[in-house]
């Protein structure tokens, strides 16, 4: 291993042991904050695993949010919240799959279409459920589990996600996706089972956002399928991601941060207007940072090392 590629393993740690002393500082709005940015962190990132290299732009992260989310307010009364929180990730994966399998043979603005329409359609089997079985259009998590607790689950599955994206890039998994992202049809050409390595990818990117789904729900304490199946939330990790930086693992945190403290000021001042900023902050990245900050500050290094 090199000298810089240990700095960085390094910094990684020191990075992360610094964190996991948040919750003990005992700063409820800075904790929050923290949460916040650790969840989109996860499924920015997880989401840029697979749509950065094979450039299928998924908006699926609702469904399988809202899925895990699901399953810890239907059984945290009765099942113990560590299997629930399995139950939750091979649930997403399985999902995922099944999805993949089904819709990864599609191109362009028809995946795009069905992955947006995921969410939409799993609420409305979960509002019909409810509406016709329960009786209610909500469920209520009681549970003793505290933000804190959520940090740090939320921590140790952002190292988890971190360090397979550090995996991938060096396995032939992640080559065979590079390839199907620059040419599928040559990718076929050279023995790359195409479809195999999206679906597997794409399984990750569900499992983790189902995962994510399943820690944050005891935070919401009262859960119902417009608010965590909402496309919002797709729209969001899709704008995060693109915003950082998609071909550099450390990318979409890089976005995840001021885009998480904009969004906090656009919901304080105009919460109404929210769907109206995300399609500006969509357009405005697309047009003026397609390789988002990390190809800006790559490029600026860059010019920096010729220039001297």
């Amino acid at each position: 291993m090199s000298t810089t590629r240990r700095t960085q393993w390094l910094l990684a740690i020191i990075v992360f042991v610094a964190l996991a002393f948040l919750p003990v500082i005992d700063q409820p709005y800075w904790l929050t904050i923290g949460i916040s940015i650790l969840m989109y962190g996860v499924l920015a990132t997880s989401w840029a695993l697979f749509s950065g290299p094979t450039h299928y732009i998924s908006l699926a992260t609702a469904a399988f949010y809202g899925l895990g989310a699901y399953v810890v307010g239907m059984g945290i009364e009765s099942v113990w919240y560590p299997f629930l929180l399995v139950i939750a990730t091979a649930l997403g994966a399985s999902l995922a799959l099944v999805v993949g399998w089904a819709t990864l043979r599609l191109s362009g603005v028809y995946f795009v279409i069905f992955t947006l329409g995921l969410a939409e359609f799993i609420r409305q089997i979960i509002t019909w459920v409810q509406n016709n079985f329960t009786g209610s259009r909500g469920v209520y998590v009681l549970t003793s589990i505290e933000d804190k607790h959520i940090f740090w689950e939320l921590l140790v599955l952002a190292a988890v996600v971190c360090l397979f994206g550090v995996w991938l890039k060096q396995s032939r998994l992640g080559f065979a996706l590079r390839v199907i992202g620059g040419d599928e049809v040559v990718a076929s050409h050279v023995g790359i089972h195409s479809a195999k390595a999206k679906v597997l990818l794409f399984s990750f990117s569900g499992a983790v956002a189902a995962l994510t789904g399943a820690i944050l729900a005891p935070r919401l304490s009262y859960i119902e399928p417009s608010m965590v199946f909402s496309a919002d939330l797709s729209f969001q990790v899709v704008i995060m991601a693109l915003l950082g930086g998609v071909h550099r693992l450390w990318g979409p945190i890089v976005g995840v941060i001021p885009f998480t403290f904009l969004w906090e000021f656009i919901a304080a001042v105009a919460p109404t207007q929210t769907v109206l900023l995300l399609g500006v902050a969509f357009l405005v990245i697309v047009y003026f940072i397609p390789q988002g900050i990390a190809g800006l500050i790559e490029k600026w290094f860059l010019k920096g090392g010729r220039h001297e």
